[in-house]
């Protein structure tokens, strides 16, 4: 009975210590295969259209403007779409390149008036020498007028919306603004649904009044 006793002692410190081993190595295998953290920005550069040099701005004198770059760009995710618009849909294009204490880190490429909504191509080869997939984004519906907020020459558009994807162009037509045309239209409308229900009427009552006198010639 004691060696019996001994054994299973025996056995379960060995898986114990078993165990205790595997879950070290899982750990150090963990620790050494979790990513880094990203080095915090420093700054963003922004060349394209219509800026001779690019346009430099830094978190120590425009920390609000750099963010709002930033922002455009952060929510990417880790896969996009192959295939984008064609080249003359894109309008103009805006490079902008996220820099850390290191140096430049991550490069994007905006089209804040293409064609159906703001774009962006993400290239798959970055300055951190990181690895990432090529890939078009949906931008947001505010990156036009961020962009010039920060200096980028482009201009003014009011009446796009804050936040979201997508929408380059108005959000709405001019024919939505106008007052008079919309009543005009609206009253046409009405005028025509009610010619029709007239007309409706009068071929439904020729029809009976012409079954009427069917029914009488036949009962005479």
């Amino acid at each position: 009975m004691i060696r019996r006793v001994r054994r299973l002692l025996i056995a379960v410190t060995g898986g114990v210590a078993a165990l205790a081993c595997t879950l070290a190595l899982a750990g150090t295998a963990a620790a050494q295969a979790a990513p880094k953290p990203k080095p915090a920005p420093t700054g963003v550069d922004i060349s394209g259209e219509r800026l001779d040099a690019p346009l430099k701005l830094r978190t120590d004198t425009s920390p609000n403007e750099v963010n709002l770059v930033i922002d455009q760009v952060r929510w990417l995710g880790t896969t996009g779409q192959l295939r984008g618009p064609a080249a003359k849909d894109l309008g103009p294009k805006y490079t902008v390149v996220v820099l850390a204490a290191a140096g430049p880190q991550r490069t994007y490429d905006l089209f804040p008036l293409a064609k159906g909504g703001p774009r962006i191509y993400r290239p798959g080869k970055q300055p951190d020498l990181s690895s990432t997939r090529a890939g078009w984004f949906f931008g947001r519906l505010n990156m036009p007028e961020t962009l010039r907020s920060v200096g980028v020459p482009m201009p003014a558009q009011f009446d796009t919306l804050a936040g979201g994807v997508g929408g380059g162009e108005r959000v709405l037509p001019e024919e939505a603004l106008d007052p008079v045309h919309n009543l005009d239209t609206a009253l046409g409308e009405l005028q025509r649904l009610l010619l029709l229900n007239v007309g409706i009427v009068l071929v439904i009552t020729a029809g009976l009044a012409g079954i009427a006198l069917l029914v009488r010639r036949r009962t005479r």
